[in-house]
């Protein structure tokens, strides 16, 4: 289960990127990553940080420990940046947080040796599945972490969820975005890492992950009678996507394949 805590202390903005995220120490006196939800983009991008963090989380991909954060405004009472008092003021009450990782550096393509092709393949596919447009060599949002590659920022992720209508039919599509993905050009293995990771979703462990959704950020869509209809219809997107047949893989795991044939 995701753990609570709350932030005690903001420390400084983190300017990368609209949503003002900021590193923040809690009461458990650990450094943390805030997103807020009052940022401009609103909760969804919560949802999908979490969502998709854990599921990569799930397969065995190093991603920060993700934790809610509670806010009291109060932390901003004496915030000269108005721009940030206006932010936490906004964010009062449940945010998300992931553990700082000190003295870590963004991943550079150009950095020897590459990751294995196991690796790389693992991650390809995990962003082609959670429809990740944010991992290109622009934009790595990938960290070197005590010599090991961690995950960040999936904010970007799903993004089916801006618009409902159709969603499961779109949850078969494929995912062309993939062909910008920074780490594509070792990504020789997304077959093998298909068979490897795709039984791992199960169900019941997509729903562990989608039932963690809090209430406050799910708010109100039209049509979803309750908030466990809600969560239900993130389950349904997810499982959906990783249906296929026996004799076929899903839509965008060929997609990420074909990409990486034209890419070499």
């Amino acid at each position: 289960m995701i753990k609570t805590v709350t932030a005690t202390r903001y420390l400084t903005p983190l300017r990368e990127g609209g949503s003002l995220p900021a590193i923040v120490e809690a009461e458990d006196g650990e450094l943390y990553v805030m997103k807020f939800v009052g940022a401009g983009q609103g909760p969804k991008v919560l949802i999908a940080e979490l969502v998709a963090g854990e599921i990569a989380r799930h397969i065995g991909l190093r991603v920060p420990e993700i934790v809610f954060m509670e806010l009291d405004p109060a932390l901003g009472r004496n915030e000269r940046d108005p721009e940030i008092r206006d932010l936490l003021n906004a964010s009062a009450g449940l945010n998300l947080g992931l553990r700082y990782l000190p003295s870590s550096f963004a991943y550079n393509p150009l950095l020897k040796p590459p990751p294995t092709p196991e690796l790389a393949s693992a991650i390809v596919w995990f962003d082609a599945y959670v429809t990740n447009v944010d991992r290109t060599a622009r934009n790595v949002n990938m960290l070197l972490w005590q010599q090991e590659l961690w995950l960040i920022d999936h904010g970007a992720t799903l993004y089916f969820h801006y618009d409902w209508n159709d969603y499961l039919a779109r949850s078969q599509t494929p995912f062309a975005m993939i062909k910008q993905h920074v780490l594509l050009p070792f990504a020789s293995q997304i077959a093998v890492a298909d068979a490897q990771l795709r039984p791992q979703l199960t169900s019941a462990i997509l729903q562990e992950i989608v039932e963690q959704i809090p209430e406050p950020w799910l708010g109100s869509e039209k049509l979803f009678a309750n908030h466990d209809e809600h969560r239900a219809a993130y389950l349904a997107y997810l499982t959906s996507r990783l249906d296929a047949a026996p004799t076929f893989v899903p839509a965008f795991v060929e997609e990420a394949v074909h990409a990486h044939i034209q890419h070499v």
